[in-house]
């Protein structure tokens, strides 16, 4: 194994010297701390990380917290991108990433324990429960963490702006000359409730009254609750013209649903869904969505807790809200003036 001595011998310089140059001081000139480097390259050598966490006091190992009761996991797209950037950029800062759970092997733990036993520098709890006391243990410990679409304090949060998502579909929707307006969401979070909210303020501010029926609980990427709750709507006497899906992945199911009616996108019920992940952008018709900042939720998610473990002394904690974009699509359809 190539050591930093065959390193400061090969290069004519002290141990102290090459140590430095690998780490980046600036103490040591440019010209030999590149032969250093080239010098450690051409040999093979690889620095020991557990040499490094205790010189430092750092592991530089991010943790990332990802519980989804769908069953959809990491495979939703929405999620993949956030979780693809939080590691593209974590790996340019020069820190690994692992995944928390609440069990290893035979040995059961909760997420701080499990953070705590994988020497964790911080936490990315990108989706989770947020009511569950082992997610507050974590997000309330010593621990550096970042939370997505949630706000704890003390703690930074990155949010996406899903009250401007709303108001931009609901206008988008308006104008298109609809004004009975269907909105099936998912389950009671945050994200929900400020959707929700988004929603009824919206409709309000546009002189649109929404029945009570017309709003329809399901889950998150699950098609087959979004379907149920379109046959629902379907059943009304007054139907609705335009149904909102809580996300891309549900709208699915209620594709399944009309079309088991035979009711055709956009001319007979136009639809919007959330979230604009690439499997949108295919469908035919293109479906009309909003396009949710994922890639730059999870670097700056990286970025600022990175920030915080490496400069604890001058942190503050910040709330930082994403915006996305409108994807107009083909699914809404031009109504007579109301």
């Amino acid at each position: 194994m190539v050591t930093i001595t065959d390193i400061s011998k090969a290069c004519g310089v002290s141990r102290a010297t090459v140590s430095k140059a690998l780490n980046g001081a600036p103490d040591v000139s440019q010209d030999t701390a590149k032969r250093v480097r080239e010098t450690a390259k051409k040999l093979g050598y690889l620095p020991n990380a557990t040499a490094r966490a205790l010189k430092v006091g750092r592991s530089y190992n991010i943790g990332i917290l990802f519980s989804d009761t769908t069953g959809g996991g990491i495979s939703h797209e929405y999620f993949s991108q956030i979780l693809e950037s939080v590691k593209a950029e974590a790996e340019r800062l020069g820190y690994d990433i692992t995944f928390i759970s609440k069990d290893l092997g035979a040995m059961s733990m909760d997420y701080y324990e499990h953070a705590k036993y994988r020497s964790c520098d911080g936490v990315v709890i990108a989706s989770a429960d947020f009511t569950d006391p082992a997610i507050i243990r974590l997000a309330t410990s010593e621990i550096p963490t970042v939370t997505l679409d949630y706000t704890f304090d003390s703690r930074t949060s990155i949010l996406s702006d899903n009250v401007k998502g709303m108001e931009e579909l609901v206008h988008f929707v308006y104008e298109k000359g609809h004004r009975k307006i269907a909105f099936i969401h998912g389950e009671n979070t945050s994200v929900t409730q400020k959707r929700l909210v988004s929603f009824r303020k919206t409709c309000a501010a546009l002189g649109i009254e929404i029945p009570p029926e017309y709003i329809c609980p399901a889950r998150y990427h699950d098609p087959k609750s979004s379907g149920l709750a379109t046959r629902e709507l379907l059943a009304l006497s007054d139907r609705p013209t335009c149904i909102f899906y809580p996300d891309d992945l549900s709208f699915l199911g209620g594709l399944s649903e009309l079309d088991r009616h035979d009711i055709s996108i956009p001319e007979e019920m136009s639809v919007v869904g959330y979230d604009g992940i690439p499997l949108s952008q295919v469908l035919r018709p293109k479906l009309t969505t909003y396009r949710q900042g994922a890639e730059r939720m999870g670097r700056e998610a990286a970025r600022l807790l990175v920030e915080e473990i490496e400069s604890p002394d001058l942190w503050l904690p910040q709330q930082i809200t994403v915006e996305g974009e409108l994807l107009p699509g083909k699914t809404v359809r031009d109504l007579p003036d109301n």
